[in-house]
């Protein structure tokens, strides 16, 4: 199997494991359509078996352009952490794996206790070897972690929690 179908194949695992609706990825002439709508199997296989059948070699590059519905938050369920009153959350900018340091074995970004700038590299989230730095967006005080190193995570999932500093 080549490295671009297991690009493809850990694109539908963190499909899979998400609470999209649908996702849609152009990529160098590519197309991939991922849906958990029943009626779009046959919509989408009706309409583009012929491209799907024989697909063009696929780089995973920051260009790629997609276009994700997510279910409304009535329908993913409840948050499985609460911000509680007087702390502000950093959340994923989208859905992938979570990494605290640059590289494996290196320092995390910040610590327990740290004081953060909104400019303030944070983590970050990784999807088919995309890297997207997320930043705190607050000034404030580090005051918990609420996501293990490594663990795959929902867009708007929590991923710090902040007291914020006057």
């Amino acid at each position: 199997m080549t490295k671009n179908m297991k690009d493809v194949e850990a694109l539908i695992r963190l499909f899979d494991q998400s609470d999209w609706v649908e996702m849609r990825l152009e990529v160098e002439g590519l197309s991939i359509v991922l849906s958990n709508d029943p009626s779009a199997g046959a919509r989408a296989l009706s309409t583009s078996a012929a491209s799907v059948a024989h697909p063009a070699p696929m780089a995973a590059t920051a260009s790629a352009a997609v276009a994700v519905s997510a279910r409304s938050p009535a329908a993913a369920g409840p948050a499985t952490t609460v911000v509680p009153d007087g702390l502000v959350a950093v959340r994923a900018p989208n859905l992938g794996t979570f990494y605290r340091s640059p590289k494996p074995g290196a320092q995390p970004y910040v610590e327990l206790g740290q004081a953060i700038e909104p400019e303030t590299e944070v983590c970050l989230i990784e999807v088919m070897k995309l890297f997207t730095p997320v930043k705190a967006g607050v000034r404030g005080r580090l005051v918990r972690v609420c996501v293990e190193d490594g663990c795959m995570v929902d867009y708007d999932a929590p991923l710090f929690l902040v007291e914020p500093l006057a």
